[in-house]
């Protein structure tokens, strides 16, 4: 939201202003955003040791929501002029024939952020969330745990220092660079900085009149450029299951393949991104070696698009089972069937024990079927402490043999079998395949941005790309993409005063089936958009006027 609210001016206005300050001061109020967004945790200490003195607090709290808003709506502000003003300054200065090589490396190097952050977030993740405030042999979950919280504000805090410190280069950058292939006058930079300390303050404001009056009528050209326009409905398309894949792609990992955060935030880093930054660097490579018209982009744009989503059918058939789990999967005596009523948890085998039904301490056997909890599995003893606690005599409990069987069960989720392993396996491999060749696109469709309109438009047609992209695909397609997957919960945890909280356990078929479907369904139209795309691309439709 910070992001959209400034992104038009800041692309229509920075183009005529110091484009390299602008991406700096951006820089420093996402180091703000950053440490304001990770503040909560700290005071959130001091709440939580006040509300366990208590039995049922309902908004105590509840406004910790208000710094973690301010945190990514200064980030958004601060990420304004970064990708509209940086690559209009490539692109500027440098030689039609070498810009698409400089934007590749660019966007190549753009993916290194993502990477370490994922790799951050790895290491995070594998940290308990008060870490240094309590004794980790005390915490009785391990990472694999749906109720487990990672150390999620450490990541912001280095975020911070980093950005700190990648503003400060862009503050020495001059306002202007000699045209490649230009000879290089060593007073350029001199004679630049006066000219810029001498005019721009005598005639700031006119110009800032006379650039608003110009606002609505090049914004008026864009539109009515029916390649661009068509393009911004292509790339809606696109981002709406780029955004849906990207943000449910850890959580979809976990809950299909049964990962942990650390390992699928690890895996994302070291395995995607990287050749996701391969791809990109290529297709700019290949623009630049064999010298591609805007024509040739956007054929190889289609080409790549088609095939990555004719690998990601692939996905449909990459998967592992429900886990059995009594009451919700599979019935007490193992039979499978899925339930959402959660009187399914109770049995005849532990109806006198006074369960509740909305806990989530889940307990395995010898037999690989999980129980909801020690008490829903009937036990009656324990022995051990912390996580090598384990619960015996429990009457739920099927036993292999009546000699050996022992009716104990210990802490956690029982493992998926050897298949779900070979699954996951595939499915990193078609996902790293698919990501390789798609991106090999990214490139040739920033191209197409840039050569179809007019040179003075860039930096508003990039901007107003951003804007579309992200109003009608980055907001609403995590609320959609959420509302579905909630929709195949299982098992719902439970907050204080009885609200509902995070769910314990989907239904995995149909987890599977929601998500490829949508994204599946908005790759197709997007894969549709782009060979029209390939029939658009002359001159009198890059540019009517």
């Amino acid at each position: 939201v910070g992001n959209l609210l400034f992104l038009a001016v800041v692309s229509h206005f920075g183009a005529r202003l110091h484009r390299p300050r602008l991406i700096g001061m951006g820089c420093f109020l996402m180091a703000i955003g950053s440490a304001l967004t990770g503040l909560p945790h700290f005071f959130m200490r001091h709440l939580v040791s006040h509300l366990l003195q208590s039995y049922c607090v309902k908004d105590t709290g509840s406004s910790m929501w208000i710094y973690v808003f301010l945190g990514n709506a200064l980030r958004g502000i601060g990420e304004t002029p970064v990708t509209p003003l940086g690559i209009s300054y490539i692109d500027d200065f440098a030689k039609a024939e070498n810009s698409a090589f400089y934007i590749a490396c660019l966007q190549t190097i753009m993916l290194l952020g993502p990477m370490f952050g994922f790799l951050l977030g790895s290491m995070c993740a594998k940290l308990y969330v008060d870490i240094g405030f309590v004794s980790v042999d005390s915490v009785t979950i391990t990472p694999q745990d749906a109720r487990w919280v990672g150390a999620w504000w450490l990541g912001f805090f280095v975020s911070s220092a980093i950005l700190v410190l990648a503003g400060v280069p862009f503050w020495f950058l001059p306002r202007s660079l000699p045209i490649q292939g230009e000879e290089w006058n060593e007073n350029f930079n001199v004679d630049q900085g006066n000219k810029e300390q001498s005019v721009l303050p005598n005639t700031h404001s006119v110009k800032l009149a006379n650039i608003s009056k110009g606002f609505l009528p090049s914004l008026k050209r864009l539109l009515c450029t029916p390649a661009y326009f068509l393009l911004l409905c292509g790339i809606v398309l696109k981002f709406n299951s780029f955004i849906g894949l990207l943000t449910f792609k850890a959580k979809y990992m976990e809950q299909q393949f049964g990962q942990s955060a650390s390992r699928t935030n690890f895996l994302i880093g070291v395995l995607i991104l990287p050749v996701v930054a391969v791809g990109i660097f290529l297709g700019g490579l290949l623009m630049k070696r064999y010298k591609l018209s805007v024509v040739a982009g956007a054929q190889l744009s289609f080409i790549t698009s088609l095939t990555a989503f004719l690998l990601l059918l692939f996905h449909f058939s990459t998967k592992c089972d429900n886990v059995p789990v009594a009451g919700l999967t599979v019935s007490y005596n193992g039979t499978p069937e899925i339930s959402h009523d959660e009187h399914s948890l109770m049995s005849q085998c532990n109806q006198d024990c006074a369960c509740s039904t909305s806990e989530w301490d889940p307990v395995c056997s010898d037999s690989g079927i999980t129980y909801v909890s020690p008490c829903l599995a009937g036990c009656t003893s324990s022995t051990g402490q912390g996580k090598n606690m384990v619960f015996h005599n429990c009457s739920c409990v099927s036993s292999p043999s009546p000699v050996e069987g022992s009716r104990s069960v210990f802490l956690g989720q029982c493992p998926r079998g050897p298949g779900c392993t070979r699954s996951f396996t595939s499915y990193m491999a078609v996902s790293v395949l698919s990501s390789f060749i798609n991106s090999l696109g990214t490139t040739p469709g920033y191209m197409i941005t840039i050569r179809c309109i007019k040179p003075e438009l860039k930096s508003l047609a990039l901007g107003i790309q951003t804007l579309v992209m992200r109003t009608l695909g980055g907001i609403p397609a995590p609320v959609y993409f959420g509302a579905l997957i909630d929709s195949t919960c299982l098992k719902w945890g439970v907050k204080g005063c009885g609200h509902r909280g995070a769910c314990r356990m989907y239904d995995s078929n149909m987890y599977r089936c929601v998500c490829l479907l949508v994204i599946t369904h908005y790759s197709l139209q997007q894969t549709a958009s782009k060979q029209n795309e390939t029939e658009l691309q002359s001159p009198e439709m890059c540019h009517p006027d």
